[in-house]
């Protein structure tokens, strides 16, 4: 059973599924996990492999969701996403970081794509 932040985060994930589909993009792979962590989802837009990080939030409260997309975050999706790209083989493709951000407090909420939102991070 879910509890309410993990219901609030799956269905921020599918909000912003259904509303990079209407933007063009593909969705390939939902939660892709690894030991160093995971990525929402993974998605082919044009010619470039998307990283997604989806972040929802009801209140802003405790901040915009974009703000919770720290340097600490960025690097351990970064390694997700090298990982990602090695295991299936994609490493001549363009690929960049996306963040989603959904405000599920608006009727409707309001998504809101932030693309290249930030550069491959590591060290």
């Amino acid at each position: 059973m879910l509890n309410r932040n993990q219901r609030l985060g799956r269905r921020g994930e599918n909000l912003a599924a259904r509303h990079l589909k209407k933007l063009g993009y593909t969705v390939v792979e939902r939660n892709f996990k690894t030991a160093r962590g995971e990525i929402d989802l993974v998605a082919r837009h044009k010619k470039d492999l998307v990283f997604v990080e989806v972040k929802s939030r009801s209140s802003n409260r405790f901040g915009s969701p974009a703000e919770a997309v720290t340097p600490a975050k960025q690097r351990r999706l970064s390694m997700v996403a090298l990982e990602y790209i090695k295991i299936k083989g994609l490493e001549g493709m363009r690929a960049r970081f996306d963040v989603v951000t959904v405000d599920a407090g608006c009727r409707p909420p309001r998504v809101e794509v932030i693309a290249n939102a930030f550069d491959l991070a590591y060290g």
